[in-house]
Parts: structure tokens; C-alpha cells; sequence
């Protein structure tokens, strides 16, 4: 069956980074009150509610769902529910409510999602992310991500050629985008050399992965409204989710070759087909740079380049800001941060202020069309969108 039309007609977005002073809910609450109040909404006038949240044991918040009713008292008693797919679990929750509005049973929902990370050490936050890897083989439990990742980078090197420049353009690249958005976590130039030299401010995190190839730990939130067709056509702002894709591949890394990013290019390449697009109809692409090594596959797996070389949209400028198709103008995972369950949904609702002209100084010209990619463990769950302005 093919899905309706379903639109994003409000956001709202924390700030990203060490938000000491804030709990789980507060950042909850903070963005779904800034979606309801954009989109001109009440929580009365919502019919469901879901909540993107990885948690993994990172805050005593278990039955986290039931905090979005802090946001708007006419939320109470809205069916609320906690959607968990590794980094992707904000994807999850977008995908949920689309479901749930094709199903007949919303016409209007609310989409949180949300982390809080930075109250637990580097080591236990490693601990509690590298749970979405696969835990019976006790060769693959024994990997942090940015092991895996390190391993993707190796593989790449034996397969293809070092890709070490390329990825420290990237790490540039997306510091360099993140200056133009106020609520990065890391507003902080960059250069190609500092990203591309070991040093004491650039350790090897897993070789041969340096700090700069790694995504941050971050606390924050996002928040989303979806509208049925019928619903969206109330509202001054429509983005309209033309097509969408999720895939999910085996866990264990034995079973497949990690390197080629099949779930990715799949979910990718279906969105893009329900959608009825190409790459040349994208105007700018919101992708998960966990580790720079995987923007650069994820570069592959768009068809933006051949298999070993998506360094060549690099070396031509098609992914910079100002080139045909940009990657992450908000700067990313990289330095935008990565607050797990909230990242899924950050990249919506930074797509739609793209395509709606709230972008400040970080709005693309003439931006019609976005892509969206968020994935969960090591290219094992793939959700890509396509986003379209609607247009008066």
C-alpha cells in the first residue's frame, strides 16, 4: 500500500551539548512545547504521541514515553509510546506516526526525541552504545563503535585506498556548517590539517580513527508535528515526507560484508523511488556521520559516487555548502552532536526549517527538496526520507 502524503507543519530543537542543569524531561518538554507552539497547536488537538529514546541504561528514565505529557496538559490521557532502534530510534518514532496516520488512527501527532548522555563518563557511554551491537559472539561484543568504525576504515584502506584525507575534510567540512547554526554543540572552526594530524588535541580514538572522526556526546532534544493530508492543509508551514524507506539487516557483522552499506543504499534508493526522485532533484542531504568514515560510505550508498571513491565529491565541492548537493549544513553528528534517540528527529525538523526559510545563516538558496538518512548500530537499521516544501 503506498503511503499518504503525511506533513511536518512544526518543529522544535534544544540547544545541543553538556546541558548539565537539564534532565530528560526538561529537554522533552522544551521541544515539544517549541513544535506545538510553531505549528500553532494545543496538546488537546493531538491524537498521539511518540517518543524517540535509546537509553541503553544511560538515565533511570525507563518508562521515559509517559514524560511527554509534561509538555502540554491536553496531552493527558493521548496514547503516548517509546520507539528504540539504536541511533536510529528518532527516525523510529517519525516512522511510527506516519504509520499510525495511514492507518486512520491520527490525523495530528507529536514526535520528541530525545538523550541525555553527558551525566555518565566517556567509558560508560561507550559501554552503553556499543549494547546495540551484537552480544553473542564474543569477538564482536568485545567492539565499541568507534572500534567498528575503525574497522570500516581499515577495510576501506586494504579494499579501496587510505580514506584518512577524505575523512578529515569531512570533520572540516561539517565544523565548518556548524558555525552557521546556533544550536550545534561545537561551533568551532576546524581545519583540513588539525583534523588530519594525530596529536595530543587529536588522539587516535580506534585506530585509525583520530577524536576528530568521532561523533560527540551529546544532550538534547527535537520535536516534530506530522499532519494527515487532510489535516496539514490548516497550517502556514508544509513539508510534505514525498517517500520513505526504513531496512534492517542482520546484527551480526559475520553475516555480512559491513563495508558495502547494502541496508543504507537500499533505504536510500527506495525513498528516492516512492518518492519518484533522483539525486538531481535534491537540493541538500541530512546524513548520520557517527564516524566520518561512515559520511563517506554513506556518500557511496547515495549513488553520489562509485564504490572506493566518494572522495571525488569531496575533491569537486558537490557535498560542500555551495556545491550541487550538500551534506549536513547543520553540521551533522559530527558537530551539530549526537544526542542518540533525539538524532533521527533533529535531522527532520532541521530539514523542514531548511525548506520552510527558518534556517538563519545557515539557509540554503532556492532548497525544495532534503534527504534524510539516520541509521542504527553499524548499518544495521537504515531510515531515509525524502521532504519536499509545499508550496503556496
Amino acid at each position: 500500500m503506498r503511503d499518504r502524503t503525511v506533513s511536518i507543519v512544526g518543529s522544535g530543537h534544544t540547544k545541543f551539548g553538556r546541558l548539565d542543569a537539564l534532565t530528560l524531561e526538561d529537554l522533552i518538554v522544551s521541544a515539544g512545547r517549541e513544535a506545538l507552539e510553531e505549528a500553532g497547536v494545543t496538546g488537546s488537538e493531538i491524537d498521539a504521541v511518540y517518543l524517540g529514546h535509546f537509553n541503553s541504561g544511560l538515565v533511570p528514565d525507563a518508562f521515559a514515553s509517559s514524560l511527554i505529557h509534561q509538555v502540554d496538559p491536553g496531552l493527558r490521557f493521548k496514547p503516548a509510546t517509546r520507539c528504540e532502534n539504536a541511533c536510529a530510534s528518532g527516525a523510529a518514532a517519525i516512522f511510527s506516526a506516519i504509520n499510525a496516520i495511514n492507518a486512520g488512527e491520527a490525523d495530528l501527532v507529536l514526535v520528541v526525541g530525545a538523550e541525555k548522555m553527558t551525566s555518565r563518563t566517556t567509558p560508560e557511554v561507550t559501554a552503553a552504545l556499543a549494547g546495540a551491537g551484537y552480544q553473542n559472539d564474543p569477538k564482536e561484543a568485545g567492539l565499541s563503535f568507534p572500534g567498528l568504525f575503525g574497522i570500516a576504515a581499515t577495510q576501506y584502506t586494504e579494499r579501496y585506498q587510505s580514506p584518512l584525507e577524505a575523512m578529515a575534510r569531512i570533520a572540516s567540512k561539517n565544523h565548518q556548517n556548524a558555525l552557521t547554526n546556533p544550536l550545534a554543540q561545537m561551533q568551532r572552526e576546524m581545519s583540513f590539517e588539525a583534523c588530519n594530524t594525530v596529536s595530543d588535541k587529536n588522539p587516535l580514538i580506534a585506530d585509525p580513527l583520530r577524536l576528530t572522526d568521532c561523533s560527540l556526546i551529546t544532550d538534547g532534544a527535537a520535536a516534530i508535528v506530522l499532519a494527515s493530508p487532510e489535516r496539514a492543509r490548516q497550517f502556514k508551514r508544509e513539508v510534505v515526507i514525498r517517500g520513505k524507506a526504513q531496512v534492517n539487516d542482520f546484527l551480526p557483522l559475520s553475516t555480512r560484508d559491513f563495508l558495502s552499506f547494502e541496508g543504507p543504499e537500499k533505504a536510500i534508493g527506495q525513498a528516492m523511488q516512492n518518492a519518484g526522485v533522483t539525486l538531481d532533484d535534491i537540493n541538500f542531504a541530512e546524513v548520520h556521520d557517527c564516524f566520518t568514515i561512515a559520511e563517506l560510505l554513506i556518500y557511496e550508498a547515495m549513488g553520489l559516487a562509485p564504490k572506493g571513491q566518494g572522495h571525488r565529491v569531496l575533491d569537486d565541492g558537490t557535498v560542500m555548502r555551495g556545491g550541487k548537493l550538500p551534506v549536513n549544513l547543520s553540521g551533522g553528528l559530527k558537530a551539530k552532536g549526537h544526542p542518540v534517540g533525539a538524532t533521527g528527529v533533529s535531522m527532520h525538523a532541521m530539514s523542514f526549517r531548511q525548506l520552510t526559510g527558518q534556517a538563519g545563516e545557515g539557509q540554503l538558496e532556492g532548497a525544495n527538496m532534503g534527504l534524510v538518512f539516520n541509521m542504527g548500530g553499524a548499518a544495521v537499521a537504515s531510515y531515509a526520507s525524502v521532504l519536499e516544501a509545499k508550496r503556496a
